[in-house]
């Protein structure tokens, strides 16, 4: 019988995660790095890559590869995957982590549904549906190879839920129609892959509730009201769920999605 420690080790393996710069991505890099895997980091080429690089090899002594890909961009996807087909001998833990959110000045994003545009209906699917496919295709023959080889996708509540448009009076926030279409995509592909590349490849998904990064004051107020443990989450509230499911302790784990909301959803 193996030990939990034994189970939650990583030391040997290595996992590839998207938007790795940002709150979530981190999160995720220090929590593996702690659990002794070595890491593949994406993000655009304006984030601190290198930065997180060299805090994470100061910490935790694992090898840490850094490259830059635009997910928005196919071309871009299909030379990120060239390379490492050609550069990595197995990949253990593929997180598609990165995710287009838009922002309250985006031209037809955060406004009323009349004067949503299909530019950025186009954008958000890119990122956070089509790119997380396109990822997983084309990383597949690495993925088949690799011990305890599996596949974390980052969806949302807003993949399972409607909006509670409450939460948005009086404030320049919005719950854009593509970014809940595309996560809810992301919640189905995580379970389609689940029975086809089985028994090769697990494929789970998370779905985190409202994580609290400096919302207007009523919003979050309103969230928190409606939410049984009576807060946003933080970063760290998703540890328990990364480490959950890119480990051995969820070795006969597949197709699920775990949805860490404070209870929102309940």
């Amino acid at each position: 019988m193996n030990t939990i420690k034994k189970m939650i080790d990583l030391s040997g393996r290595c996992a590839l995660i998207t938007g790795a710069c940002g709150g979530l991505g981190k999160m995720m890099a220090y929590t593996l790095a702690e659990l002794g895997a070595d890491l593949i980091l994406i993000d655009r080429k304006d984030s601190d890559l290198n930065d997180l690089k060299t805090k994470l090899t100061d910490q935790w002594n694992v090898k840490v590869d850094c490259k830059t890909c635009d997910l928005e961009k196919q071309l871009q996807r299909d030379e990120l995957i060239s390379y490492l087909k050609k550069n990595i001998q197995t990949l253990n833990i593929l997180i598609n982590n990165a995710a287009f959110v838009g922002t309250s000045d985006l031209k037809g994003w955060a406004v009323s549904f009349e004067h949503q545009t299909l530019e950025t209906w186009h954008r958000a699917l890119e990122v956070n549906l089509t790119a997380s496919f396109h990822l997983c295709h084309g990383l597949l023959p690495l993925l088949k190879s690799a011990e305890g080889a599996n596949i974390i996708n980052i969806a949302s509540i807003y993949g399972l839920y409607g909006p509670d448009w409450n939460l948005y009076e009086d404030t320049d926030m919005g719950n854009p129609v593509a970014y809940s279409v595309s996560k809810g995509g992301l919640i189905q592909l995580t379970r389609w892959l689940a029975l086809t590349i089985a028994p090769d490849v697990r494929v789970n998904c998370i779905s985190p509730g409202g994580i609290f990064r400096n919302q207007p004051e009523e919003f979050v107020k309103k969230y928190n009201s409606k939410t049984p443990l009576g807060r946003m989450a933080i970063e760290d509230d998703l540890k328990g769920a990364v480490l959950f499911l890119a480990t051995d302790l969820s070795k006969y784990i597949t197709g699920q999605n775990i949805i860490v909301d404070g209870g929102w959803g309940v």
